[in-house]
């Protein structure tokens, strides 16, 4: 499971955000970064901090030109960058307003639609509430945004929040899902929510805030958990404590019905496509000054200003109104080997080349781009020919991918039955340029 991509996306079009960037890559705090932020607070030198690289959702970095003081950053409205999803707003600014805010959220909804920006901003709001006693003009002044709050929740740096998200075992470490590649660890299997990373919660909510009234969490792919560490949440969600919860989840049908049931639900959606457009066309603006008035991307230009092929039209499909998941299809389809799609249209009856085609998917993929290329060729292969009989042998396939078996002896197998099958021939992967 991969990190919800919207994050890096619409931070983009938050001038004062991009100016500040990320503490760590994709600004995802571990607990060493929330003690590191707490000593520089109470140094009262957090203001001088130096900025990193901001990690965008191609993988490209820029460096950082200068922090925006607080005193400079006009007020932004809380939800303002928060495209498509006025239910949730609905519901977050209704908490916020009331002051009454659940122990534990559920944000569900598809990857890539700003659930984890919707994290951001409300518990930013949760951080600026104050109390009862202020009076009904508190309450309003939550949904006016803070730019000190933000920048520090931006760069992974304020004492109150942890952000929690799938890791790796590696070398007896756990290494968090945004932080795989760049470490170089292998990624055959998906990465999950673990034991001790639930036993961390529980620490960091028994503990007094520093800041805010209440210390808050963000659980990412909480249905990436194994079956101890969702006991353990669910034990922590019977006592909450006066903490904050929020659980993002893209499948919370596959999480346990006690845990859902414990957790106030804010559904998010799809986007239309005139706001996926919207979002793309605002990432562009801010990622690469002077783009091309048709809205020519950073991903579909390359270096030298030549437009590359156009996406296949299958990543549109599965994006499914995600402008964060368009871009995630987008990198994938962009980091496989030069003919390997090509070669799966063209899967022919020869079994030696069944097993030339098997041995270079396992070898030259890992697990996650192996499930990728998987869900595309289904669908490719679907809206050329529906075959019911080809969709249930790649399910097949697809489940023993995700079992943990050898992948290479579950592609032989596969390749092998399906070459078997009538002749399919479905063309070229790679649309032609216009």
């Amino acid at each position: 499971m991969r990190r919800d991509p919207s994050l890096r996306l619409l931070l983009l079009s938050d001038p004062h955000l991009l100016a500040d960037s990320f503490g760590q890559c994709h600004g995802r705090p571990s607990l060493q970064g929330l003690h590191h932020g707490l000593h520089q607070a109470l140094a009262g030198s957090l203001a001088s901090m130096a900025l990193p690289a901001l990690c965008l959702a191609d993988g490209a970095s820029f460096a950082a030109a200068g922090a925006m003081t607080d005193a400079s950053a006009p007020p932004v409205p809380l939800f303002a960058d928060l495209l498509g999803q006025e239910l949730a707003i609905h519901l977050l600014a209704a908490a916020l307003r009331s002051r009454r805010l659940a122990p534990a959220y559920l944000f569900a909804g598809p990857d890539g639609v700003g659930r984890s920006l919707a994290a951001l901003r409300f518990l930013e709001g949760v951080v600026a509430t104050k109390p009862a006693s202020a009076g009904p003009g508190a309450a309003l002044d939550v949904l006016a945004g803070d730019a000190r709050i933000r920048r520090l929740m931006a760069q992974g740096n304020h004492p109150d929040l942890l952000w929690v998200e799938p890791t790796f075992q590696h070398q007896g470490r756990l290494i968090p899902a945004s932080q795989a590649a760049e470490s170089g660890i292998s990624r055959k299997v998906p990465p999950q929510l673990r034991l001790e990373q639930i036993r961390d919660v529980s620490r960091f909510l028994s503990r007094r805030p520093v800041e805010s009234g209440r210390c808050m969490v963000v659980l990412e792919s909480v249905e990436s958990m194994a079956e101890t560490a969702a006991n353990a949440l669910l034990k922590t969600l019977e006592e909450p404590g006066d903490g904050v919860l929020v659980l993002i989840s893209a499948a919370p049908d596959r999480l346990l019905p006690t845990i859902r049931s414990r957790c106030q639900r804010i559904p998010f959606r799809s986007l239309a496509p005139e706001q996926v457009r919207a979002v793309l066309g605002a990432t562009a603006s801010a990622a690469a000054q002077g783009a091309s008035p048709d809205g020519v991307s950073p991903d579909t230009a390359s270096q030298d200003g030549a437009v590359c092929i156009p996406d296949p039209p299958e990543l549109l499909e599965l994006a499914e109104g995600s402008p964060g998941a368009l871009l995630d299809h987008r990198r994938q389809w962009q980091s496989l080997p030069e003919g390997l799609a090509d070669r799966l249209l063209a899967l022919g009856p020869d079994p030696l080349a069944s097993l030339a085609l098997a041995r270079d998917l396992s070898e030259a993929l890992e697990g996650e781009q192996q499930l990728w290329l998987l869900g595309w060729w289904q669908l490719a292969g679907w809206r050329r020919r529906q075959d019911p009989v080809r969709w249930r042998r790649l399910e097949r396939l697809r489940a023993q991918l995700l079992g943990h078996g050898q992948p290479r002896l579950a592609w032989e197998v596969a390749l092998l039955e399906l070459a078997a099958l009538p002749a399919l021939s479905l063309g070229s992967a790679r649309p032609s340029g216009t």
